[in-house]
């Protein structure tokens, strides 16, 4: 099936198709009205965009492949399609340098920067509509993941711009939110976004990781600095880690501090690499925890902010499981 019959078979009809590039921009689609108890779906074509060499775990596939998961598991009918839009120079500059920006384009070409470009802007969409109302809580499907970008001027553990980062300063400097919560279950450490807000005690930045993996960074005795203190939290988990211990992790450490910090709205850096069987994680996660993370982390913003979630795709490199695991959270989200 093609985008738009996905689309339209998600939201039923859509007034003008879906988001097309027109030059540099991304022209959002028109929609009909969306109900507030819907889940978004955030999709563009433009993620299909090749950036690696064919053998590179980063591949379009990854994101193919939850698209047809998403058909297959007939959930396409029931979501609300949200369209990305092209974020400003000014809402990257939220969290980026002009160098880094600028070194993006140069080392990479206009293709991959406009590609890094629409990952910021589906999940400023999905905030904004989120925000809005127009759906309870959103799923960005995009690639390549964000969450190890900082402002080095270059790719960064497959990642351009920090695409979440990004959407909290603009749900706070843009939309109004004091404070947001940040729930990260990549296998991997998101160093960057931790870089960025390390020091911002209205940031909860709760994170699950391999210590012992890429980037080697997540130590769980830095817990922020100054005013920040206490507001990051890392979680070490050791290789073969289960549904169990990551699920007591969220239920001794996270539900207690958000309890504490009560979040505004709830952003989730969702990485498929923690799931069993992929090539660049050693986690044993099910999809039945991720369903419970998800519960988890939809319970919490039930409790505080209107059930404001959205959900940006992070890592997952076995095409199957980032499928099997991204539906099964979607479900979750539905519910």
């Amino acid at each position: 099936m093609d985008r738009r019959g996905f689309l339209m078979r998600g939201a039923g009809l859509l007034a003008a198709g879906a988001a097309a590039l027109a030059g540099d921009a991304l022209v959002p689609a028109l929609a009909k009205p969306m109900t507030p108890t819907a889940t978004g779906w955030v999709w563009d074509d433009i993620f299909l965009t090749p950036f690696f060499s064919p053998t590179h775990p980063e591949q379009p596939e990854r994101v193919a492949a939850i698209r047809r998961a998403i058909e297959a598991r007939g959930l396409a009918h029931d979501l609300r399609p949200l369209a990305i839009r092209q974020p400003t120079e000014d809402e990257l500059r939220l969290i980026h340098t002009d160098a880094h920006i600028a070194g993006i384009r140069r080392n990479h070409g206009e293709a991959i920067d406009r590609l890094g470009r629409a990952g910021v802007g589906a999940a400023l969409a999905a905030c904004e509509a989120v925000h809005a109302r127009k759906v309870r809580n959103a799923f960005v499907c995009s690639r390549p993941p964000g969450h190890h970008a900082r402002n080095d001027g270059e790719v960064v553990g497959f990642c351009l711009y920090n695409n979440v980062a990004v959407a909290a300063r603009h749900l706070q400097r843009n939309l109004g939110y004091t404070r947001i919560l940040i729930v990260d279950w990549d296998y991997h450490h998101g160093d960057g976004t931790e870089h960025f807000f390390y020091d911002d005690p209205s940031v909860l930045l709760f994170d699950t990781h391999d210590w012992r993996a890429y980037p080697r960074t997540g130590d769980p005795a830095r817990r922020g600095s100054g005013e920040a203190v206490g507001t990051k939290i890392s979680v070490d988990l050791p290789c073969g880690a289960t549904d169990t211990q990551m699920l007591r992790a969220y239920d001794e450490q996270l539900i207690a501090a958000a309890d504490a910090f009560r979040p505004e709205f709830v952003l989730i850096s969702a990485g498929f690499d923690s799931r069993m069987q992929d090539t660049l994680g050693c986690f044993d996660i099910t999809d039945a925890g991720y369903r419970q993370m998800t519960e988890r982390v939809r319970a919490i913003a039930r409790r505080y902010c209107g059930e404001r979630v959205v959900s940006v795709l992070e890592g997952g490199y076995n095409f199957e499981g980032i499928a099997s695991g991204v539906a099964t959270h979607v479900q979750a989200l539905m519910a």
